[in-house]
């Protein structure tokens, strides 16, 4: 299967660039992670997946990740959930398989509450659900929270450079917040997860799991797994799963 690329224009003018395998319907559709983007390791093995078995699959770069515009000081959970919806609208037909990685899972159950019916199956990995007031949070220094709090913002150094935390995108995170009651979500749902993961612990992701209201949900705890699951195996199991939850679907 040839795999084409584009953008996807939003009504106040970013532009959210995508890559998309034609094939069979439901759709898989990658929702990456915080910072990450759509030439990923795992988002890369499903697409050659999705060439080699046939899929329909969709790949974006949230705003301001990638080759998607956006400043990222306006970057919100809120804004990306709106995009993820409207790509479910108006770009993808039929059923939808939503692959949603760390923060891409949180992204992911924001959007499966919104558009019910349009979900046939869910895969997630590591799902970061409230990450930004659970666990982002409380992880940082006494000082840097004086600074979001007093001054705005501020700057972090990670493995994918500096960039800003703002208090605008802790404060707008608690109006999307999961994991207070139940999730409204009824498709199957697939989620695999890394014992050794450390940015989120893997008893923090099955709260999520708890809280999904789906009978058919199984939870994999990989036990010598760590957050990035990226690993040949890891990328076997994913794609397996993926299989697995397109066979799902009505």
């Amino acid at each position: 299967m040839t795999e084409t690329s584009g953008f996807f224009e939003r009504p106040d003018g970013e532009r959210l660039a995508w890559r998309r395998t034609g094939g069979r319907q439901p759709t898989v559709a990658w929702v990456g992670g915080w910072r990450s983007d759509m030439g990923g390791t795992k988002a890369e093995a499903l697409a050659q997946a999705a060439s080699e078995r046939g899929w329909d699959y969709l790949r974006y770069d949230h705003f301001a990740h990638g080759a998607s515009s956006g400043e990222w000081r306006r970057a919100t959970i809120g804004r990306w959930r709106e995009d993820l919806i409207a790509l479910i609208d108006e770009v993808i037909q039929g059923p939808v398989v939503l692959v949603g990685s760390s923060m891409g899972g949180w992204v992911s159950c924001l959007a499966a509450v919104a558009r019910p019916e349009r979900i046939g199956a869910m895969v997630l990995i590591a799902p970061a659900a409230d990450f930004a007031h659970d666990l982002m949070w409380p992880s940082l220094t006494d000082e840097a929270r004086r600074e979001i709090l007093e001054q705005g913002f501020h700057t972090v150094t990670d493995f994918e450079g500096t960039h800003d935390l703002t208090r605008d995108f802790f404060e707008e995170a608690r109006g999307w917040t999961l994991l207070n009651g139940p999730v409204a979500i009824s498709a199957p749902v697939r989620i695999l997860q890394g014992a050794e993961d450390e940015p989120v612990p893997w008893r923090h992701a099955l709260k999520l799991a708890e809280r999904i209201e789906s009978r058919d949900l199984v939870f994999s705890l990989i036990k010598d797994g760590d957050h990035r699951l990226s690993r040949p195996q890891d990328l076997a199991r994913l794609v397996a799963t993926v299989e697995e939850a397109r066979g799902l679907v009505p």
